[in-house]
């Protein structure tokens, strides 16, 4: 005899695990099932850099991620912060004057967006610091420091050559690993089970989807199917006969044991916002260009960043730079690159010059990463889509650990029926279908945000 549930959320990333605490435990939905192949949070959630922030370029991204980051400070004020947030904050650092105008310029529409305010200095209001720890008393919006005297007043290990800053301020981090569990908890004192199992079928009768098929052999009925499958999205969508225009794109991340000190513990995410080409030596040049590394050998992306992660008593700093542009169907182990590690470092000297002694031996680091599972204007796709009964959280790009909670109570409102958000509409799928939405996203390129 099959099983039976009201809700199987497909995926227990943190996508899935956000889907069903909100469908059990605010929603009050009964007999909610969470299958996945692989234990909770394992796959993607894991490799996160774990950030946070509300400073968007369009007004339905920035009204989502304030809520969900009005709901991830609900659960650390529930949870006692057991999952460590803080407010930080991005700071995001030029060393070219027209570019700091362009930056000043976007932060000034940012904030009239509801990102929050923004304030100059030096000016009239002073500058308030982030707290080293916990998410309470930071200022929202954005602090703009002009000239590299007034950025490394507040920010000493920052390059003299930089010519400007832009302090984000609802923006920081937490674990991942402690939300996902914390919330995984919560669901399953509500009813919610987790089946360690794979979909290899969904079933559809009537146009309404009426269960899933396990590898194992059994099956599930369930009226309502939510695809928060990450990587595997559109192969699960693909079940439904639903094609999802998502694709997916490696990113890497290493943690360094910053044993030298040069980043405070208490710094924000550092972010070099201009192109930079790395000083290779000619023998170094040669040797890259033998092994086909052109990649590395001319002017390279900008947002090269980093920042530190654990307590004051940790010497980890973790650090990314997209650099490889690597659209690919997903696989793994993930390709390695055995170059990551200095190439960031010689980045993120750029910016911190403090960090130059460690180009003539590399600190002990560890790269990790994961896919970036995007559409191609950066937004996520949450709600009904399909056949009757199944629903998309899905497209979470690199910012799926930061709208989860947002995105998971989203879509609980559309599968239990509850009032929707105004922004509700600019998530669905159905977008697509809208010309005028097809013409202002025709010239977007797919590098989104950070």
């Amino acid at each position: 005899m099959a099983d039976s549930a009201n809700v199987m959320v497909i995926g227990a990333g943190i996508a899935g695990v956000s889907a069903a605490y909100h469908l059990a435990v605010t929603q009050g939905l009964e007999r909610v099932r969470i299958v996945d192949p692989r234990p909770p949070l394992t796959l993607t959630s894991d490799k996160s850099t774990e950030c946070y922030r509300n400073w968007w370029p369009n007004t339905p991204m920035i009204e989502l991620m304030n809520h969900s980051i009005d709901l991830l400070e609900k659960m650390a004020a529930e949870s006692g912060n057991v999952i460590g947030m803080n407010r930080r904050g991005y700071l995001f650092v030029t060393g070219n004057e027209a570019r700091f105008h362009s930056m000043i310029e976007e932060a000034h529409l940012t904030s009239t967006l509801g990102a929050g305010p923004v304030r100059i200095h030096p000016g009239p209001i002073p500058y308030r610091p982030s707290p080293e720890a916990g998410y309470l008393g930071a200022p929202e919006g954005a602090d703009i420091f002009v000239g590299s005297d007034t950025v490394r007043e507040h920010f000493p290990f920052i390059t003299e050559h930089a010519v400007g800053a832009i302090h984000v301020r609802r923006a920081g981090w937490f674990s991942a690993q402690q939300l996902g569990a914390w919330m995984l908890d919560r669901a399953r004192e509500n009813g919610a089970r987790f089946i360690q199992d794979e979909v290899t079928g969904i079933a559809v009768i009537g146009g309404s989807v009426s269960g899933v098929s396990l590898e194992s052999g059994g099956e599930v009925e369930a009226a309502v199917v939510v695809d928060a499958a990450g990587p595997m999205s559109r192969s699960v969508a693909a079940m439904v006969g639903l094609e999802v225009p998502v694709f997916a794109e490696l990113h890497l991340k290493v943690a360094y044991r910053e044993h030298l000190g040069v980043i405070p513990r208490h710094a924000p995410m550092f972010i070099w916002s201009d192109p930079q080409t790395i000083d290779w030596s000619d023998d170094e040049r040669a040797e890259l260009e033998r092994q086909g590394r052109h990649d590395l050998l001319g002017e390279m992306p900008i947002f090269c960043h980093g920042r530190p992660e654990g307590g004051s008593d940790s010497s980890y700093l973790l650090a990314l730079w997209e650099y490889h542009d690597d659209v690919r169907d997903p696989v793994w182990p993930l390709p390695h690159d055995p170059l990551y590690p200095e190439v960031v470092m010689r980045g993120l000297t750029t910016m911190a010059p403090g960090l130059a002694p460690y180009l003539k031996g590399l600190p002990h680091s560890v790269v990790d990463g994961g896919y970036y599972i995007k559409t191609r204007e950066n937004r996520p796709l949450v709600g009904p889509a399909g056949p009757e009964g199944f629903h998309l959280v899905v497209g979470m790009s690199g910012f799926g650990v930061m709208v989860a909670a947002g995105a998971g109570d989203l879509l609980a409102r559309h599968v239990a029926g509850a009032d929707l958000p105004s922004y509700s509409d600019a998530f669905l799928l159905g977008r697509y279908d809208d010309p005028a939405y097809l013409a202002l996203t025709a010239d977007t390129d797919r590098s989104g945000q950070l």
